[in-house]
């Protein structure tokens, strides 16, 4: 026999859930659809720039004789200054503000990156805070993400540039290896960025460029032999 349930019980269950789901969803959903405020007109061409922050711009280590000390990774100084030039850096962490706040105010003190990002702009998903380039209110088309651990912090790998977690070495190129690669783009206006992204996959985009770039200009080389020759 089927149990019959009073219409205000299911009316106030319902009540009760969709407040739940709500309060839910303020936990696992970026705090707004549109993360950051719109370009200026004038500034519609640019490209935006997004870096994650540990293991990519700094390392964070904790020792029980001093605690908590934050370190700078070799170029970040340089890798900033240089594409402030040509992009909008964003910084997009999942820490939260208390953490990143601090850390960008230390390691920026230039003023270089135009925004900060922290762990209530990201989406949780299944015990992961995943940065959803979606919400940033900015072209698809014209957004790079670089990451040391792109594909487990974004849900848009065809925006991903992914380099080597660093963990304090000393000798470490990546993020000036980079600057090349990060310049050429910026200056050739590519219509689509994740076109030319997906020419590197499975790539070392810093290493691939550079050998194109030798090819490239050995061919021009060679071109420029081979006009000599006919006009003679």
């Amino acid at each position: 026999m089927a149990m019959k349930v009073p219409v205000a019980a299911i009316e106030l269950y319902l009540d009760v859930r969709s407040t739940i789901e709500d309060h839910v969803r303020g936990f696992t959903e970026p705090t707004s659809d549109k993360l950051l405020p719109a370009l200026l007109p004038e500034e519609k061409h640019v490209f935006t720039l997004v870096l994650d922050l540990n293991e990519t711009l700094v390392y964070s280590d904790w020792q029980r004789e001093r605690g908590w000390r934050t370190f700078k990774r070799p170029g970040v100084d340089a890798f900033v200054e240089q594409m402030a030039r040509y992009y909008e850096v964003v910084v997009f962490s999942d820490q939260p503000p208390m953490y990143v706040d601090p850390v960008i105010d230390r390691l920026d003190t230039k003023g270089y990156i135009r925004y900060r990002l922290s762990r209530p702009a990201t989406k949780y998903v299944d015990g992961k805070h995943f940065r959803d380039l979606s919400k940033l209110n900015r072209n698809p088309e014209q957004v790079i993400y670089i990451s040391a651990h792109c594909y487990d912090t974004c849900l848009q790998p065809e925006n991903c540039v992914q380099i080597k977690p660093w963990k304090l070495e000393n000798d470490d190129t990546q993020l000036v290896d980079l600057i090349p690669f990060l310049e050429f783009v910026a200056m050739a206006r590519p219509s689509d960025t994740r076109k030319v992204l997906a020419s590197y996959q499975g790539c070392d985009v810093a290493k691939e460029f550079l050998e194109r770039s030798k090819e490239h200009h050995r061919r021009m080389q060679e071109q420029s032999k081979s006009g000599r020759l006919f006009r003679r």
